[in-house]
């Protein structure tokens, strides 16, 4: 009944989903412009850290174009109440890396935290969607209480690449006997720089991690 007075609407282009669409509607779909760096066995991602911090595996499903339909997912996911979106992406990448070899060490999932403010006002974490599916799929512990945000920063997405060097997050440790020795997977919607993804998997391996391998929603 509820489907029937409130249908339900695709995520990419806000057309009436048809029976049988999850989320996006085939063409929106069809659309997407995948990456895949899993699939590819490209190393574009870890190379973006090359020197930085050591990643052990990396991989974004999709690319970021500005004014793309991936931008208009990640806006939506966002800023607009559509978790739907982060559990469909976390689903299609879950799936997928449960089947790859080199993913089977990940001993636990840790998103980027949002500022306690922001998820306040927002209601929620985007991307705690995307890594409890991953959880799910890879069967390994979705934490949320290690990685702590304590400076509260405007969206890193549009700044200059100077601007957020800059200006970096601040991010804390707690109960790090949850990741002592263990090989983390670090979730976030999207990568630009790498500086947050950075400095999240800096501050994990200096609280005793082993190893952080990174997935995100998007690329830029």
């Amino acid at each position: 009944m509820l489907n029937i007075l409130f249908p339900k609407a695709c995520g990419g282009c806000n057309r009436k989903l048809l029976k049988g669409e999850n989320t996006l509607c085939a063409s929106c779909i069809h659309a997407l412009p995948i990456l895949g760096h899993h699939d590819t066995g490209s190393n574009v991602m870890t190379a973006v850290f090359y020197g930085r911090v050591p990643i052990e595996q990396a991989t974004a499903l999709l690319k970021f174009n500005k004014k793309g339909i991936t931008q208009e997912l990640l806006h939506n996911l966002k800023y607009r109440g559509q978790e739907n979106i982060g559990i469909f992406f976390g689903k299609w990448l879950g799936a997928e890396l449960a089947e790859k070899e080199s993913y089977t060490s990940i001993d636990c999932i840790i998103p980027v935290p949002i500022h306690k403010l922001k998820k306040r006002k927002r209601g929620y974490n985007q991307v705690t969607g995307f890594g409890l599916e991953i959880s799910i799929a890879l069967r390994k512990p979705f934490i949320e209480d290690v990685l702590l945000k304590t400076n509260k920063t405007k969206s890193q997405v549009f700044k200059q690449r100077f601007t957020r060097f800059e200006n970096p997050e601040v991010f804390s440790i707690h109960n790090k006997e949850n990741i002592s020795g263990k090989h983390v997977l670090l979730v976030d919607d999207i990568i630009t720089t790498g500086a947050t993804l950075e400095n999240c998997a800096s501050q994990l391996l200096i609280a005793g991690a082993s190893k952080i391998s990174l997935a995100t929603i998007a690329m830029a």
